[in-house]
């Protein structure tokens, strides 16, 4: 870092905190910063609601949520000016500051300054040492959650008001510098991920021969497709009927047991994530084991459409009752091929047509069967392959770099904070 720190330091007496400049204090986080429990029914206030799905971790930025929340309860009233702070574990990080008067979810402590600057404040709780400590603390085993008398008996750094100032002056500047680049980052990958789905959409549509002639294919959401293809319904392309799979818990981890695949264990790049796994007995699993090219298909909730393309690779594995299996004969149809077509534009057009509207989103087997393939001669099926492949290394390739970037961004961010609210860096200087 290019910052110099401050003149002299002493010994905190906290080991998170280390040495602290000379003239800083400490005190319990109770007495800079109260908690406020001004209670209300969420139901007859007018105030904007804030949820823990409303602010982003490590940023405390308000963002909008497509999550559904609870329309009546009890609820927090909050000030303009306010401090509030997720207590439970999976949203840890969560840190708000109040820019109106408010209601919030219970989960959120709602802390009010009274001898500290609120946006100080808000970035020393936002400090990986400070969260850390917190998480330490949690307690519970289906969502652990921190108790107000653990948090508030924790240390708060207090250098002069004029210096916390200085330094939440100079963290907005610098934040909102990352952020933007951050931003720009998350742009790039936003084009990759279209011109992906572009190209794949017009590989498995229109082919990779720009002279090849056209023909209507019949179906309004698949276009023109070339004169020599197919369009195929998908019942006629399995070699056997769709499958629903297996309706159990995961309940194990036993690596020596066939792995038990939810649609949630695949990532965005088709791969299954190596933190959720699961597994099921062998009677269980045995009639619901997958082989070579199958496909799996979400049918439910907010993944539905999504599609996994299973290869030995991931050892043997069931897969659950939410997914649907479609296996091929790989002579007639490549599977590779169909799992393309499943990540075009067409099939998402056609998806959000099917829908069957009940309490969730859902497409059956039986819609499944009845999509519409558009289906080249298998040789030509294999180039389109070939081709796709490549291009989605590249694409990958790239979308991981500029990701590292971001994350190399982030934990820049991350540190950049702590170094100021904790006095490692001194920046009176930067805002003057």
């Amino acid at each position: 870092m290019r910052w110099k720190p401050y003149p002299e330091y002493k010994d905190s007496g906290v080991e998170w905190l280390g040495k602290i400049p000379a003239d800083w204090r400490t005190k319990r986080l109770k007495y800079c910063a109260p908690l406020v429990n001004d209670k209300t029914d969420r139901a007859e206030s007018d105030l904007p609601y804030t949820g823990l799905e409303h602010v982003e971790s490590w940023t405390g930025k308000r963002i909008e949520s497509g999550e559904k929340t609870e329309s009546d309860g009890q609820a927090n009233k909050f000030r303009a000016g306010d401090v509030l702070f997720g207590k439970l574990r999976p949203y840890l990080a969560k840190v708000y500051r109040a820019k109106e008067d408010g209601i919030c979810t219970g989960e959120l402590l709602t802390l009010r300054p009274k001898q500290v600057v609120a946006d100080y404040l808000f970035y020393y709780m936002l400090t990986r040492d400070f969260i850390s400590v917190v998480d330490s603390s949690t307690y519970g085993a289906k969502m652990p959650r921190a108790g107000w008398d653990f948090i508030g008996n924790l240390p708060t750094l207090l250098p002069s008001l004029n210096i916390q100032r200085a330094i939440a002056a100079f963290l907005e500047r610098e934040t909102a510098r990352i952020d933007a680049l951050v931003e720009k980052k998350r742009r790039q990958i936003e084009l990759l991920q279209e011109k992906r789905s572009a190209l794949i959409s017009h590989a498995v549509t229109k082919g990779l021969d720009p002279n090849a002639k056209m023909k209507d294919s019949g179906i309004e959401w698949l276009g023109e497709i070339p004169e020599h293809w197919q369009a195929k319904r998908l019942r006629f392309l399995v070699s056997e009927p769709l499958k629903y799979g297996a309706n159990e818990s995961a309940e194990l981890d036993d690596p020596d047991l066939p792995r038990y695949i939810r649609i949630t264990d695949v990532d965005e790049n088709g791969r299954l994530r190596e933190d959720t796994f699961k597994s099921l007995p062998e009677d269980v699993a045995r009639p619901y084991l997958l082989k070579e090219g199958d496909l799996l298909l979400a049918r439910s909730g907010a993944t539905v459409g999504k599609s996994f393309y299973y290869e030995p690779c991931w050892g043997r594995a069931a897969y659950a009752g939410y997914l649907i299996r479609a296996r091929f004969n790989p002579a007639r149809m490549m599977p590779r091929f169909v799992n393309y077509f499943t990540n075009s534009q067409q099939y998402w057009q056609w998806l959000s047509s099917s829908f069957i509207q009940a309490t969730i989103q859902n497409v059956s087997a039986e819609k499944y069967a009845n999509l519409i393939v558009p289906v080249p001669p298998v040789d030509e099926q294999a180039e389109i392959v070939v081709y796709l492949d490549g291009m989605w290394k590249r694409l990958n390739d790239l979308t991981r770099k500029v990701g590292g970037s971001i994350e190399q961004l982030m934990n820049y961010r991350s540190a950049l904070i702590s170094a100021a609210v904790t006095g490692k860096i001194d920046v009176r200087e930067e805002v003057s």
